[in-house]
């Protein structure tokens, strides 16, 4: 790490950084709170500059990317229109009617779990189980689970060996394979599902006009590609979490109705999300740093989430903490509209879990091997469940 008078750069993909992400984002918070690297600009490690800049999107905005992205990377009043649209599809009787078909699929999936005997969780349950619950969410049919595994594993393999070919193919894979959805649907005759997401999409306006394909397109990229990573990442924090407290285990299990609030506790804990970007629309100043007009900024939540100045000894377990001080889906106008819904799977994927076990604990044959940016959580998982 190099220092200067008003600046500290430091290397975020650094072996030491990268090895334990979570204990490197303590280090560097506490040592100061905003350090530049060529590759995340400037990261911002303190919970309040990071609401500072959630709130200020005259400011800071999120439009980020060359490509579209609804609503992410989107600023007021575009942002506003779409926000708008997109909000009842995560409503509460949408949600209502999701919860016995994700109930369904966790009961499936967790009595299918190896008992007493070791198993890699993240590739043998978190991220089957992120792919079937989203996909039957979108109302696609359970044909499609296993190719959209299989994309996700080439999409993630190119973003951690930071290829950037890969990475534009596996994008534009996706989007023909949402393009071709589309056209399937606009055929003479077809009848899509109740619940079929992108059949009701395609029938949507914003502004006075009906979607266009590739804002269809983005929409469904964000809310596929989006979250398959932070539901399976949640998923394997929570399980590990469990197995070594085996005291919130059995807190758990006797008074489940604590599960929503000790989820969210466990990944303000260990973020499953670990950053998102801005960029700086005009000269500014954050925590005494100077910022140029353009320049790019990285909020670590996987930081701010864990300042001693908001959650005093972070790594603590607590029930009581102020839930509106929590960043795990955001915080202003571009709060995750997908945290219900994450919430409801992460909340029975728990209780199933807990209800069908005595004991949940680590693996001895193998080691946990821990994600590294822009992925969170564990790669590899060993436990058992009996």
């Amino acid at each position: 790490m190099l220092c200067e008078k008003n600046r500290v750069d430091w290397d975020p993909r650094s072996t030491e950084v990268l090895d334990n992400q979570i204990a490197a984002y303590d280090e560097m918070r506490a040592r100061c709170p905003v350090a530049h690297s060529d590759y995340l600009g400037w990261s911002v490690f303190r919970h309040e500059d990071a609401l500072r800049i959630l709130h200020d999107h005259d400011t800071f905005s999120n439009q980020v990317s060359r490509h579209v992205s609804v609503p992410n990377g989107m600023d007021p009043p575009e942002h506003t229109a779409f926000r708008t649209l997109i909000e009842p599809y995560f409503g509460p009787a949408r949600l209502a009617r999701f919860e016995p078909v994700c109930r369904e699929i966790a009961r499936d999936m967790v009595r299918a779990l190896p008992q007493s005997e070791e198993f890699e969780l993240m590739d043998t349950f978190a991220r089957p189980y992120a792919v079937a619950t989203q996909g039957a969410y979108m109302g696609w049919p359970s044909c499609l689970r296993q190719p959209l595994r299989d994309w996700v594993r080439r999409q993630q393999a190119a973003t951690l060996a930071g290829d950037r070919e890969a990475l534009a193919a596996a994008a534009s894979e996706f989007d023909g394979y949402v393009r071709r959805l589309i056209a399937l649907r606009r055929q003479p005759g077809t009848a899509p599902a109740q619940d079929d997401v992108l059949a009701q999409l395609m029938s949507e306006s914003v502004c006075g006009r009906a979607l266009r394909e590739d804002e269809i397109v983005s929409i469904v990229r964000n809310w596929t590609v989006g979250e398959l990573g932070t539901m399976a990442a949640s998923v394997g924090i929570i399980v590990h979490f469990l197995a070594t407290r085996p005291d919130v285990q059995a807190l758990l299990r006797a008074e489940p109705g604590h599960l929503p609030a000790a989820i969210d506790e466990i990944l303000r804990i260990h973020a499953p999300l670990i950053a998102n970007r801005r960029v700086a629309t005009r000269a500014v100043e954050v925590a005494g740093q100077p910022m140029e007009e353009g320049e790019r900024l990285t909020i670590l939540w996987a930081s701010a989430n864990r300042d001693e100045a908001v959650f005093d000894d972070p790594d603590e377990f607590r029930l009581d903490r102020d839930p509106s001080l929590n960043l795990l889906y955001g915080a202003g106008i571009h709060v995750c509209p997908g945290a219900g819904l994450a919430r409801l799977e992460l909340r029975i994927v728990a209780e199933e879990i807990l209800v069908r076990s005595t004991r949940i604990r680590l693996g001895s044959k193998r080691e946990a091997i821990r994600a590294v940016y822009p992925a969170s959580g564990f790669s590899e998982l060993p436990v058992l469940v009996e």
